[in-house]
Parts: structure tokens; sequence; C-alpha cells
């Protein structure tokens, strides 16, 4: 029996990982550890919380006592790191809270897990998943390769830099088994609505405006969290210790467009004329730093692991808005409290 360690796991991207590894690999003892911040929801995981090789350990990657411990006592085989402050306009508001997560907290992580294991490092793997946010922006044309100049420009892609230059020293300087992936901009269910699609859905069923930055001329590549957790248990698996991958969804579209891709889709199921939801479009002043365009190059995982993505973007984005019209109950949950104070400090007045 193998024992993992997802770090992270209660978040969206983390949920499907868990939900992916705890159904896949009966045999695998997963732990999920999640210091469940305002986006880390128990919820997202109730199908599986029951599964007798599943267990929760809430904690934070930012004590490093309890990791150390934690990490020597249960001599995991591998360890999935996704845990992060991960939201770009957050962190232009408290970059320092985005440099000891992602940056120390990462190094804890990896500081207890060469500790833990001691130089027996055969069959071990510490995988640390980042963003394609670290390589900067784009122009109009132009991939980012696995190669690509890194370029942060927000503290957010900043401290995964860094936590990126700590994951690949730790490889060089002691040895340690590691991994690292970049994905585009993912979407699909359980995502927190702070981000462009679920932000965008929450709206329309609330008849709330619609802010798009600028002009709404930005560019991202979408991939559907489900292909992207079938990435990631791939790389996991049959990736090449100390290499990098990027994980790409080949579909890029402008925020604007995607937006009123979203305004037509949830009209439809609606039963609302179409053009209703696009009236409720509201331009607001652009985000500082704003990076115009991301596109992956996922060459080389293709080539070597056999990799694609399998839902193609119309099927993703009516799987994605289905789940939220029968998850209301969810959605109200995680829009309460906090979350709608922060909502209001970067989006009204604008």
């Amino acid at each position: 029996m193998r024992k993992l360690l997802i770090t992270g796991g209660a978040g969206f991207i983390g949920s499907h990982v868990v939900r992916r590894f705890v159904r896949r690999y009966p045999d695998y003892q997963i732990v999920n550890l999640d210091k469940l911040t305002y986006a880390g929801n128990l919820e997202n995981l109730r199908d599986v919380e029951n599964s007798p090789n599943y267990r929760f350990v809430r904690a934070d990657i930012l004590d490093s006592a309890f990791i150390h411990s934690f990490l020597r006592d249960e001599q995991f085989d591998g360890i999935i790191h996704l845990a992060a402050e991960s939201h770009v306009d957050r962190s232009l508001e408290n970059p320092a809270d985005f440099a000891l997560t992602n940056i120390v907290g990462t190094l804890n992580l990896l500081h207890a897990a060469l500790t833990a294991w001691n130089g027996r490092m055969e069959g071990k793997r510490f995988y640390h998943i980042s963003t394609d946010e670290v390589y900067g922006s784009l122009g109009s044309t132009g991939l980012f390769t696995e190669s690509s100049l890194i370029d942060p420009r927000s503290p957010y892609s900043a401290s995964k830099a860094g936590s990126d230059h700590f994951v690949s020293a730790y490889h060089h300087s002691y040895g340690l088994p590691t991994l690292i992936s970049r994905c585009s901009n993912n979407y699909g269910p359980n995502h927190f609505p702070e981000k462009l699609i679920p932000l965008m859905i929450h709206n329309i069923l609330q008849g709330k405006p619609l802010p798009v930055y600028g002009k709404g001329e930005n560019v991202r590549d979408w991939l559907y969290v489900e292909d992207h957790a079938a990435a990631i248990d791939l790389i996991f698996h049959k990736g090449k210790t100390s290499e990098i991958y990027n994980i790409g969804g080949n579909n890029e579209w402008k925020n604007i467009d995607l937006v009123r891709l979203l305004c037509k889709i949830m009209d439809r199921k609606m039963k609302r004329p179409a053009g209703t939801s696009d009236q409720l479009i509201t331009f607001v002043k652009d985000r500082l730093g704003h990076d115009l365009r991301y596109a992956i190059d996922s060459t080389k995982l293709k080539s070597e692991l056999g990799w694609s993505p399998s839902v193609d973007f119309p099927t993703g984005l009516e799987k994605t808005v289905d789940w939220y019209f029968a998850n209301k109950e969810w959605l109200d949950h995680v829009t309460s409290g906090a979350y709608r104070a922060y909502y209001d400090r970067m989006y009204t007045n604008r």
C-alpha cells in the first residue's frame, strides 16, 4: 500500500485530485492536509469523506514544527503539493501572505520531506503544482514552453515562481526526487466564486453586475479541472524526476467573449430572452499589472506521457453551469460572510 499526502485537497483543484486518487487507487492511503481557509471547503469531498482509504488532517503548512513531525511520523511515499494562495487580486492587497504561504510553506514541506526520507529516496516523489503565470505575459502570438523565461508580473505569480525555484533547488542540492507542473486557467465544479467563470455564473444567477476588467481583451487558455487532475495523476506516476511539465487546454478565449458565451448559456438554461444577461456586463478599472495573454504548449506532456485534454470547452462549460445549477446550496454557503465583504471591497465603485 502506498501512502500519499495531498496538500490543499479541500480546495478547487485539490478536491478533484483527492477524489480521483481515492476512487482510482483503493489500495493507496490518501491523506488530505488543508488549513481550510476561505477557499478550502470539505463539502467539496462529501462523496469520498467516508472512504476507507481517505483521511483528512486540518493543518497549516506554515506550522514548521507540526509539518516536520507529521511527515516523520507518517512516512509518506509521495507528496502532491497544491496548498497555496492563488488569487491575483488578493495578492495585490496582501503580498506578504502569498510570500509566506507559497514560498515559506513550500520550503517547510520540502525540508520536512527531506528530513523524513533521510536519504531513503527510492520510490519517493515530491510533486509541486505550479501555474503558467510564472512565465509572465505573452503578446498576440507564441506559447509558453517548459524552457520559457520565468518572468512573473504579480505578487501571486512571483510567490509561485519562488516556490518553483526552491523545489528545483532541493533536487539539485539534496537529491530530493521532485516534479513540477504548470497549468493554464482551470474551470469546472466546486470553484470558489472569485475567479472569472464561477463569479459570472453566480452573478448571473443573482442578477448582479458582471465585472469585466478593462475592455475584456485579456486572453486565457482554459483547462477543465478533471483533465488537470488526470494529468497530475499521470505525471505523478510516470513523469521523470526533476522534470517540469506544462498542462494546457489548447483553448484560448478573450475574457469578454467567454463572459458573453456564459451569458448565452445561462439565458438558455434559465429560459430568459437571449441577451438578457449581457445587459449585466459592467467594465471596471483594470487590474494592476494585468497580463495580456497566457497560452500553454503541452507538447512535452503529450509526446512523453500521452496526455491531452479530453473535454472540449463547450461541453466542459455546459457541465460546469449544470453543476452550479444543481448545487445552489453549496454556492450559497461559500458566498456568505467574509467573501461578501471581500467582493464589495474589490468590485464596488470601480
